[in-house]
């Protein structure tokens, strides 16, 4: 087929996209513990939620694996940066290993206030999903029982607890932000003292990809959302699109793209979640091009800076 013999179609790619800078730092604390180490460097889960991440990362050297009793001693281990409950660090230090801590600074700042909220008094109602690694491992901060699980409206409206006047929440990091408002809507309407972080949990890369996917949808036949079946934050995107009236689809890589899905299709919108990254956004817009003629265009809504330093001792020498 040549190029004038393929269909146009009208792409339009939404900013901010891909990686944040939470995700920057863990994957940086990976490599350049393999620069300062040598490989092996273990890696306690996936570090960040992305296969092709994960890959490109063990191909340097990182050995993933499920829990510490897996790493041999005297080598460097690393934590996702999904955070993980205080056992975990307390089994490194009781077996002697060096351990670099990559959680996402924004999700530290949860595990912080948790630690405040029960020390001052106050029961948490975390609005999470359950057995995600970031609400284990916040949980996995205070005593068993400080933390009640809040997952939908339903349990917003269902939970009881014995001292409605001391009486926190706290969310994870990567949900969805409207689904998130309808279910504090409900606990501040049930439970009018409870307190509220001093800003947001929900993290800024969170907010700035579902408001980009929000901008671009409506002018969408289609919106594809590169990211891991695992990855929070980019099935929230999925549910975003399909909240504004437009058919969505997750897909990890090029090849996973279904031809049938465009049939019909115009104006197809492409993003990526938080943990993808933009080499995996060309692969996608280099695939569709074998079969129609791309016309590329931009939906930014906002501009991020942001940027997180390495853990202290491996800042650059």
């Amino acid at each position: 087929m040549t190029q004038s013999e393929k269909p146009s179609l009208e792409l339009l790619i939404a900013a901010p996209r891909g990686f944040c800078a939470g995700v920057d730092r863990a994957i940086q604390i990976v490599e350049v513990a393999l620069e300062r180490h040598g490989a092996p460097v273990y890696v306690r889960h996936e570090i960040v939620h992305n296969k092709y991440v994960v890959d490109s990362l063990r191909a340097k050297g990182a050995v993933f694996v499920d829990e510490l009793d897996q790493v041999p001693d005297g080598v460097p281990v690393v934590f996702s940066a999904h955070g993980v409950p205080k056992s975990v660090p307390a089994e490194a230090t009781s077996r002697g290993l060096a351990y670099l801590d990559a959680t996402c600074p924004l999700v530290s700042k949860v595990h912080r206030q948790s630690e405040r909220l029960v020390a001052a008094g106050q029961h948490i109602l975390f609005v999470g999903h359950e057995g995600h690694p970031e609400v284990i491992g916040t949980f996995g901060q205070v005593p068993e029982g400080s933390m009640t699980l809040i997952e939908t409206v339903e349990d917003a409206e269902a939970v009881q607890v014995a001292e409605p006047e001391k009486l926190a929440f706290l969310t994870q990091t990567t949900l969805s932000v409207d689904d998130t408002a309808a279910i504090l809507e409900v606990l501040n309407r049930r439970f009018p003292a409870i307190v509220a972080p001093k800003a947001d949990d929900i993290c800024y890369a969170t907010s700035n990809r579902q408001e980009a996917v929000k901008a671009m949808a409506s002018s969408c036949d289609l919106v594809l959302v590169i990211g891991a079946p695992n990855s929070s934050n980019s099935l929230r995107l999925v549910e975003v699109a399909k909240r504004e009236g437009t058919d969505a689809y997750l897909i990890q890589r090029g090849d996973e793209l279904d031809w049938e899905w465009l049939a019909g299709v115009g104006t197809l919108g492409i993003t990526a979640g938080a943990s993808a990254p933009e080499a995996l956004v060309r692969e996608v817009v280099d695939h569709i091009a074998t079969r129609f003629e791309v016309h590329e265009r931009e939906v930014k809504t906002a501009e991020e800076t942001i940027v997180f330093k390495l853990p202290r001792g491996l800042e650059a020498a």
